[in-house]
């Protein structure tokens, strides 16, 4: 079954915290799909995954791009899984409608934009009500993600 996983982004923005959630899942073995909101968006965080340290980079490619199969994170703006992902991220309020394909969805939500907030509490009920196994992550004092529910 799918498990769904909603990251409150309150004392990190995405720009740090997305790089530290991708490394973690292909740590596991997992490929993934990092989905936004536009093609913009797309390419501001194509170049974080080659920036976000002075020393390390995560291999990925653009949803666009031929070699995308062959990609451990692809980055795209429609529903399409070019690399056959494990795991699918959501930022700025992305959304596909069949999420069963995937281990694991993890939605990433401004704590501090109400409307961000109020559309992830609409996709929480929506993955309650399609019984997924949903679970809240929040950043305690330190930083660490703490598992709510």
């Amino acid at each position: 079954m799918t498990e769904v996983h909603f990251y409150h982004l309150q004392r990190q923005p995405l720009e740090r915290a997305l790089p530290q959630l991708v490394e973690k899942c292909l740590e596991r073995g997992w490929r993934c799909v990092i989905q936004a909101a536009s093609d913009e968006r797309v390419d501001a965080l194509d170049a974080l995954l080659w920036t976000y340290t002075d020393d390390s980079f995560l291999p990925h490619g653009n949803e666009r791009e031929a070699e995308a199969a062959d990609m451990p994170v692809v980055l795209a703006v429609s529903d399409a899984n070019p690399n056959e992902a494990q795991v699918r991220f959501f930022v700025d309020g992305a959304v596909i409608e069949e999420v069963r394909v995937y281990e694991r969805t993890i939605h990433l939500f401004d704590g501090n934009d109400p409307d961000a907030v109020e559309a992830a509490r609409l996709r929480w009920k929506e993955a309650q009500v399609a019984g997924f196994a949903v679970t809240y992550w929040q950043q305690d004092e330190a930083g660490r993600w703490q598992k709510k529910a």
